[in-house]
């Protein structure tokens, strides 16, 4: 018999271990896996240290983390269209002033100019300040684009200058001022107490999840079967189904248990003319819109970086831009639409924060072009380009706000705030470097 090991013959493959054989069926990312990880670890890390200082866990509540999800719904928008100019190898340093600059538009419409011409809280005044916002930050986006695919001009320098111009172009429009109070339906898009679906609201956005969830794990199945694709086994699929109920499920029971406060269920009873029982009236805040628009984003973001030929070009720029180019992309007209995607979202998520904020000033989205950019890159986005998913993106967008709400909650001033992020954003990089490193 002849001993393979010592006759330098072909070595027998290793065994894997049982989390190895359960990632490799189930098909999941690894680095997906690696952030909810450490999304966890960040989230009872926090806990932990407010219960042992404090004498309380502030962060694990439904109250922190309902705030949570609508603090990370601007940055997360934004970071799915990052993802795109990343993924291209480009960059944008001008979403934070853009955002800013769509603001100030937005609340000139809609309170300088639109009650003037319809009257004061016409139900007409929300949508059109919607659209000009999107409009305004769709043309930037394009402008941007223009001058980066067909005048060479490196996307570092024009967006750097889109950072300061637009800034000071909002200033300008605005004339140092801020400008209040926004309409009072447009507000509802910042998430307040009204600005939430409710308890039954979430329970039929959540069933809505739940057969979505389990939809794509029969279809694709399907797929593999009719395409003659390797399919997973069964239990891996009813583990995903299972998994991804339960989340659903789970975010329903989660933001349904944070209530109204007590001031707020009193004026709510007193305007509809209900009667506070003795136990009290308990209101759930369910789905801020905030979330729901961010999902939305997500969803249709995903579905057009995966089934469109438009996703397919982007990937395929990101991967080489020479070759793409020679196999008959148009990768300057490409990159238009990319930043003009781009500057659309920049302005959604300006509809959101303003409308959060109750105001329009032109300091919003300071700072924001750096958290997008981290959301992006830690969600898996390669600098080096070709690599990103959305869904990595928003958890990224996740990561990064729960950072700074955990460091707030106990106590951290803002240069350490600013030194975390800093480092988390470098940390990030380095770990990409490693990952494709150890990929090849």
């Amino acid at each position: 018999m002849t001993d393979t090991s010592q006759s330098g013959g072909p070595a027998a493959p290793a065994a894997k271990g049982p989390v190895a054989r359960f990632i490799q069926a189930t098909e999941l990312d690894t680095r997906l896996l690696g952030m909810l990880g450490a999304l966890a670890l960040i989230w009872v890390g926090f806990h932990m240290y407010g219960a042992l200082v404090n004498g309380f866990g502030a962060f694990l509540t439904p109250r922190n983390l309902w705030n949570l999800s609508v603090q990370t719904s601007s940055i997360g928008i934004m970071a799915c269209g990052m993802v795109l100019v990343i993924v291209t190898r480009h960059i944008d340093l001008s979403v934070g002033s853009v955002l800013g600059f769509c603001a100030i538009i937005m609340g000139v419409t809609q309170v300088w100019l639109l009650p003037q011409l319809l009257g004061l809280e016409h139900w007409a005044i929300w949508i059109i300040t919607v659209f000009v916002g999107l409009i305004t930050g769709t043309l930037i986006g394009a402008f941007h684009g223009y001058l980066i695919a067909y005048l060479s001009i490196p996307a570092f320098i024009v967006t750097l200058g889109g950072l300061l111009a637009w800034r000071g172009a909002g200033f300008l429009v605005a004339r140092g001022e801020t400008i209040s109070p926004v309409d009072s339906t447009f507000r509802l898009l910042g998430g307040t107490a009204e600005g939430a679906i409710g308890a039954t609201g979430s329970w039929v956005v959540g069933l809505i999840g739940v057969a979505a969830v389990l939809a794509s794990v029969v279809m694709g199945r399907r797929q593999r079967v009719t395409h003659g694709f390797a399919l997973r086994p069964l239990w891996a699929d009813w583990f995903i189904a299972v998994a991804g109920s339960a989340a659903m499920i789970g975010a329903v029971l989660l933001v349904n248990a944070y209530y109204w406060p007590r001031g707020i269920v009193r004026r709510y009873a007193a305007a509809e003319g209900i009667e506070i029982p003795p136990e009290g009236l308990f209101i759930s805040y369910g789905f801020a819109i905030p979330v729901l628009i961010l999902l939305a984003v997500g969803i249709i973001m995903t579905l057009i970086m995966s089934r469109t030929r438009f996703g397919r070009y982007v990937y395929a720029i990101g991967g080489n831009p020479e070759a793409a180019a020679l196999a008959g992309i148009n990768t300057k007209w490409m990159t238009v639409k990319i930043f003009a995607l781009m500057g659309f979202l920049a302005g959604l998520s300006a509809a959101v924060a303003s409308a959060r904020l109750g105001s329009a000033t032109n300091a919003l989205g300071t700072l924001d072009e750096l958290y997008v950019i981290a959301a992006a890159v830690i969600g898996g986005t390669s600098l080096a380009g070709g690599v990103g998913t959305i869904y990595g993106a928003i958890l990224g967008a996740v990561v990064m706000q729960s950072l700074q709400t955990g460091m707030v909650l106990i106590g951290f001033d803002a240069a350490i705030q600013q030194i975390v992020v800093g480092s988390v954003l470098v940390l990030a990089v380095y770990l990409d470097n490693l990952y494709r490193r150890s990929s090849k």
